[in-house]
């Protein structure tokens, strides 16, 4: 009897091959459509509407030859991703609503629906890798990149665990995105031409101010200028210190403007400052949401920029191998990222009592508490865990 697989099929291009290349493999597959999200509130363009993506599901399925449904996970969504990342803006945190999209929704609450359909496996079109692998612990399922350097997106998988993994299935790890487009033509499928979808999971792209006024109070603020003089080095080499952010006072710069409110912007934004007239292009250096100030500084090679360390603490870190967990004194070499397409960096964890210190052999540009940082045994991502600082 053949192994039925529930595929995510969105409407792109990415999960409408993942299910050609599963039924062509002799699967049973089924094609499932979820709505997460209604509300148009910010959105920029009406790319990637929600008629026109069950539009493209329903031609892709018919194409291809499969069943069709259709779920509302809306309030799933809402309460477990949107409602997050209005309490992560609030509280002056970057949060990444794409990898709490993947761990609460696509593998978890849509899951729970393809099991329903009788699913033995879920599929989605993700440019990543996943296989079974015998340790002395026991067998374990790892989590490697996708082989398109430029697409792999095991950085949004970083938060799944040994259960999610053990139903997933990733059909487009061993392919390019020029290769998954060449199928999509070859077989005639509608969207084989089709743009990738932008911005917010399941939201589409937005102006980010405009759709975080729906809980999130506008209210003027100071825009304070950082020289690059007023930089100083650490006052020591520990861990500790390179991962703690200096700490600005207004009296180190000079206010040029005034801003909306704190918690819209993020550290490293250049745009949205509204802010002219300078040598080098302005960025943001920190945010202060208690006093409501912003700190920018001119250039992107501004010092304030760079840190050579970051702390995720223990509540936020999360092992997709539980077996290779460190204990408070542990250390190890290697190689992470703090944001997704970066290049993987050279670097050093340290584990500690209050969480795990990532020290990169080179400082990093723009730190962002809230982001995820993951951490990699080559190609292999086996643990990730929010910024805390």
């Amino acid at each position: 009897m053949k192994q039925r697989v529930v595929v995510g099929i969105s409407g792109g291009v990415d999960s409408a091959v993942a299910a050609w290349l599963l039924k062509n493999q002799g699967y049973d597959v089924v094609g499932l459509f979820m709505r997460n999200w209604h509300d148009t509130t910010g959105l920029i363009s009406a790319e990637c509407s929600y008629e026109d993506d069950v539009l493209f599901a329903k031609m892709t399925a018919n194409k291809i030859g499969i069943p069709f449904h259709e779920v509302d996970l809306s309030d799933q969504y809402r309460a477990r991703v949107v409602d997050y990342l209005f309490r992560e803006y609030e509280a002056g945190r970057t949060p990444n609503p794409d990898v709490l999209c993947n761990r609460e929704i696509k593998f978890d609450a849509f899951v729970e629906e393809a099991i329903k359909l009788g699913a033995e496996k879920v599929a989605t079109g993700h440019y990543a890798r996943v296989n079974e692998a015998d340790t002395p612990a026991g067998p374990v399922y790892r989590l490697l990149a996708g082989l398109d350097k430029n697409k792999d997106q095991s950085y949004f998988l970083c938060q799944l665990n040994q259960q999610q993994l053990s139903r997933a299935m990733f059909p487009l790890g061993e392919l390019t995105k020029p290769e998954v487009r060449d199928i999509a033509r070859e077989q005639g499928l509608a969207n084989a031409e089709r743009k990738d979808s932008q911005g917010i999971c399941f939201v589409g792209k937005v102006d980010l101010p405009v759709f975080l006024q729906q809980k999130l109070e506008a209210k003027q603020g100071r825009i304070i200028e950082i020289p690059k003089k007023i930089f100083l080095p650490p006052v020591g080499s520990t861990v500790e210190e390179l991962a703690r952010p200096i700490e600005l006072t207004p009296d180190m710069g000079v206010q040029i403007g005034k801003h909306q409110g704190a918690h819209f912007y993020t550290i490293g934004q250049r745009k949205g400052l509204n802010v002219g007239g300078k040598e080098e292009p302005l960025f943001i250096l920190a945010t202060d949401i208690v006093n409501n100030i912003i700190y920018v500084g001119q250039g992107q090679e501004h010092p304030l920029l760079f840190r050579q360390a970051l702390l995720v603490k223990n509540p936020e870190i999360h092992w997709i191998r539980p077996d290779l967990a460190m204990v408070p004194g542990e250390n190890r070499r290697t190689l992470a990222r703090i944001r997704y397409r970066q290049e993987l960096q050279s670097a050093e964890i340290i584990r500690k009592e209050e969480g795990i210190y990532i020290k990169f052999d080179i400082p990093q540009r723009a730190v962002v508490p809230g982001q995820f940082a993951v951490w990699h045994d080559g190609e292999e991502l086996i643990g990730s865990g929010a910024i805390s600082q």
